[in-house]
């Protein structure tokens, strides 16, 4: 029994030792990298609000969308200037050269030939005076999708801000997740070194050295890990804030994370939300919207009036003078044009028809906006119930394998705890840790989703 038990720790001795060797083996390739990375200093280093507001001025969809609110705004004063007068001036000025035809003889005769100049000049003018109201109701339509492409400008903001909000945390886990690290790799470096000078003393077995050699470059493997998360989730970030390449970013962290707090009920954010949020202003006016290509479309059964007038003169030659001819043919015009649409062959049919679809098409996408967000909120709420409660329970659970793991130390460096034991306390107290850190971040997260849903800014 005790030999069989022997040879089961010498098997275990020569996995760990290979699985060590290849560690330290990782940790030779990845440290040149490392201790490249950390001896460059940063140029940038923004807190939450300065990347939110950097984001707000420099992110390229929401600039495109900028440009698409301006040019919604030419449309605006486009239609407004519809129901002016337009007023065109023309100018023809005319050389001609012949050779005419002489009708004796039937032939064309350059001694006969004919020259002279010629000129005509006006302007001209249009009004629409009546057509049914479609002028006004464009000027409305456009009116608001000036607005629609506002709340568009402001649902992006919205969009971007969680997104910065989420990759932010990332890092700012990272970052501690790292700090944690560094302190077991310390521990670890200790326990090696102690386990080294127990070794020399002939008071511990060379297995056991090796165990603990084991522990330190998994340790260190697992540092790295959380190093290259860092770097990976600061390019995220760096590629969300469309930060030039070559710019060495980094993130302040701040005093303190709120992982648990009072929110506000399901209900009452849903209201707020509702009645706030531009995705749900922006559908409503895409029924608005709809229903003015309704009375617009309705216009093409109505007639039309227009208004019109021109003034203008001409000459031809010389004779009986530029001037003179000038003013003899001057000339003013003025009239009304009524135009009356018969038969048009379905074509006002139809865009009614499609004016009407629209506006269903509209009244269902707002419903679905509204829907969509309800369940989102309540997704929201239900998350920071989750995670506030999966916090407590990480951070009692932390709390009390830190304790038990301190005492597991203490207990090793009295030789009164085996090594079994001890690594199997270590694994619990490392597997507490990271989830303490992951639920302490997700609960910071779920409630800053929740409170920016309640019109609340997002702030750390």
């Amino acid at each position: 029994m005790l030999r069989n038990k022997e040879n089961i720790i010498n098997e275990m001795t020569k996995k760990t030792v290979t699985i060590c060797m290849g560690l330290c083996a990782t940790l030779f390739l990845f440290s040149p990298v490392h201790a490249q990375d950390t001896t460059k200093a940063s140029s940038v280093k923004w807190n939450l609000q300065t990347c939110l507001n950097y984001a707000k001025q420099n992110n390229v969809q929401l600039n495109t969308l900028r440009y698409s609110e301006k040019t919604s705004e030419q449309e605006y004063l486009l239609s407004k200037s519809a129901v002016l007068p337009n007023l065109y001036g023309s100018a023809t000025q005319t050389a001609t050269h012949a050779n005419p035809i002489n009708t004796s003889i039937g032939q064309y005769q350059t001694s006969l030939t004919t020259s002279g100049t010629s000129g005509s000049y006006a302007l001209t003018s249009s009004w629409t005076l009546y057509q049914g109201g479609y002028l006004k109701s464009d000027i409305q339509q456009k009116n608001l999708s000036v607005e629609s492409a506002n709340l568009s400008v402001l649902q992006e903001e919205n969009d971007i801000t969680l997104q910065i909000t989420q990759d932010y945390l990332s890092v700012l886990l990272d970052k501690e997740s790292i700090i944690y690290q560094e302190n077991v790799v310390s521990t670890s470096l200790a326990q090696e070194e102690q386990a080294e000078r127990q070794y020399a003393a002939g008071s511990l077995a060379r297995k056991d050295v090796a165990q603990f050699k084991s522990q330190l470059a998994n340790d260190k493997y697992t540092l790295i890990t959380s190093q290259n998360a860092k770097r990976q989730d600061l390019l995220t970030l760096k590629q969300v804030l469309e930060l030039p390449s070559e710019t060495q970013f980094d993130i302040a962290e701040p005093d303190t994370i709120i992982s648990k707090k009072a929110v506000s009920a399901l209900n009452e954010v849903q209201a707020t939300a509702l009645a706030s949020r531009p995705e749900v202003k922006n559908s409503q006016l895409g029924v608005d919207i709809a229903q003015i290509g309704l009375k617009k479309a309705q216009t093409g059964y109505l007639p039309t009036l227009t208004a019109s007038g021109s003034i203008g003169s001409s000459y031809e030659n010389s004779t009986p003078g530029y001037f003179s001819q000038l003013s003899s043919g001057f000339n003013q015009q003025i009239g009304l044009t009524l135009s009356v649409p018969i038969f048009t062959k379905r074509v006002n049919k139809t865009n009614v028809e499609e004016a009407k679809i629209s506006i269903d098409q509209a009244k269902l996408t707002l419903k679905d906006t509204k829907y969509t967000l309800s369940l989102n909120i309540e997704k929201a709420y239900i998350n920071v119930v989750n995670a506030e409660n999966q916090y407590d329970a990480a951070a009692e659970a932390f709390k009390y394998n830190q304790e038990t793991y301190r005492i597991a130390n203490e207990q090793l460096k009295l030789g009164v705890s085996n090594m079994v034991e001890f690594l199997q306390q270590k694994e619990l107290y490392i597997q507490a840790l990271q989830q303490y850190i992951q639920a302490k971040y997700n609960a910071a997260l779920t409630i800053e989703i929740y409170d920016f849903y309640n019109g609340e800014a997002v702030k750390l």
